[in-house]
């Protein structure tokens, strides 16, 4: 979906069952650029696609008259792979319209022989993928804009929030997409930083397209980066607290960003993972919200520590300077 190739074959589909399209039209059937839907009209007439064009009234572009696609025809184990890439979208925390998944799954369903359409029914009927926080995925026209940017190596605009919540305003030169272990990032140079990074899609607020393009480094290894950063990662505790509270007074203090919320027979579930556990302890405190810990232990012995800290810092008098005219 993300890949220019798709996109060609949709206005070669889109082409055959239309007479004629205007460009504007094009583009906002695939969510682009008027000028990106030129661009793959020439592709796709370098390719030899007899691929007619019109200016004024009326005009746009059609398929020549007479040609015909031939029929999309794929094997079982191509459509295997197919069905299970579409059932498998929520599952990588991509945010699809349902309604897409489900004519995609009809099409394929439809070009399948009886044995291959068995097949495929059983696996849909039994296939159970459990994601994650639903309003943790990322818009599908988001990924959109962005591989659109990688692709135009276009500057994108955003607000980023870190983990604290702290946000920033910057502009990156988008380099690739990455999904790993339920999150989602974009690879890219951050012209405030002045060094590549990682950004979280969930993290990014008021993502915009800019007109300002960038010469990429040819010698960026993209998959490299991410492996390595990710791998350096510090070990994460897998933490459980259990607020007394109303969901929507937690909802407030904690952005989704940082773990899932759920109600509970006494309060709300905090599910999150976090590498520095004294670090967690003050962020728990600094909430003023009853908690209790669910796990790990470890975090009760990090929060006794940090009452310690608090009641030295507490008990501590100053000392009274009873010099001569300091009375």
């Amino acid at each position: 979906m993300y890949h220019p190739t798709t996109r060609l074959l949709t206005i070669l589909e889109l082409l055959q069952t239309h007479p004629r399209m205007g460009g504007d039209e094009l583009a906002r059937r695939l969510e682009v650029e008027p000028r990106t839907v030129r661009r793959y009209i020439q592709m796709l007439q370098d390719m030899g696609m007899p691929i007619e064009g019109s200016r004024g009234p009326g005009g746009g572009y059609r398929l020549r008259p007479g040609f015909k696609l031939p029929p999309l025809l794929f094997t079982e184990d191509e459509a295997t792979a197919i069905v299970f890439a579409l059932l498998g979208a929520p599952w990588l925390e991509i945010d699809f319209s349902s309604v897409a998944v489900e004519g995609a799954l009809a099409k394929v369903y439809r070009v399948l022989p009886l044995r291959g359409r068995e097949r495929l029914q059983s696996i849909s009927e039994h296939l159970v993928l459990v994601s994650h926080q639903e309003d943790m995925r990322p818009d599908a026209s988001l990924l959109i804009a962005l591989s659109d940017a990688i692709q135009e190596r276009r500057r994108v605009a955003i607000v980023y929030r870190s983990h604290h919540n702290q946000q920033t305003t910057r502009e990156i030169e988008p380099y690739g997409l990455a999904g790993r272990k339920g999150q989602w990032y974009v690879v890219g140079y951050c012209c405030l930083r002045k060094d590549f990074r990682l950004f979280r899609l969930d993290r990014m607020d008021d993502v915009r397209l800019l007109k300002t393009t960038f010469t990429r480094d040819e010698d960026f290894d993209c998959q490299e980066f991410v492996v390595k950063r990710l791998d350096t990662i510090p070990a994460l505790w897998q933490i459980e607290i259990e607020f007394h509270a109303e969901l929507y007074t937690v909802r407030h203090k904690i952005p989704t960003s940082h773990g899932k919320l759920s109600e509970t027979s006494s309060g709300v579930l905090f599910q999150t993972h976090h590498s520095h556990l004294p670090e967690m302890a003050r962020y728990l405190m600094s909430l003023n919200i009853p908690f209790v810990i669910r796990q790990p232990p470890e975090l009760r012995d990090a929060l006794r520590e940090l009452a310690l800290h608090m009641s030295s810092i507490a008990d501590t008098v100053p000392e009274i300077d009873i010099s001569p005219g300091k009375a």
